[in-house]
């Protein structure tokens, strides 16, 4: 194992950014059961609602709002207002609330096992 604190800190972003990447269908579809919402506003309520944790760029949400929507997850409907920018907005479906749900136990799942994992690694204090 390496000593550097760069390569250290460069693979930790890594697995962070793997997670998020992992989890992201997940939270954007956890965001749009509590209502419509545009891209931007999408983006926001994510960061905010983490404390800044997960920050999602355009280029990864939009192709994933795309999906959503040829999966029918997801269905869209276009605002124009009389006065700024028409806004393209996202709503859950059924087979989405269903998806939501089974990728919520799914999680849920993945994430007891982990603790039990780590919980019995820190236990022998292996992670030293």
């Amino acid at each position: 194992m390496s000593d550097d604190p760069e390569r250290s800190d460069s693979r930790k972003s890594s697995i962070a950014r793997e997670l998020r990447r992992g989890s992201l269908e997940l939270i954007v579809l956890h965001v749009l059961a509590a209502g419509e919402a545009y891209g931007y506003e999408i983006v926001t309520k994510l960061t905010r609602e983490t404390d800044g944790a997960l920050e999602v760029t355009d280029g990864t949400l939009y192709p994933l709002l795309y999906r959503l929507e040829r999966a029918a997850f997801v269905v869209v409907r276009w605002d124009t207002p009389a006065r700024g920018v028409p806004r393209k907005y996202y709503q859950l479906t059924d087979a989405g609330r269903m998806e939501l749900d089974t990728l919520t136990a799914d999680w849920f799942t993945f994430a007891a096992a982990m603790a039990r994992l780590l919980g019995k690694a820190g236990s022998d204090d292996s992670h030293d």
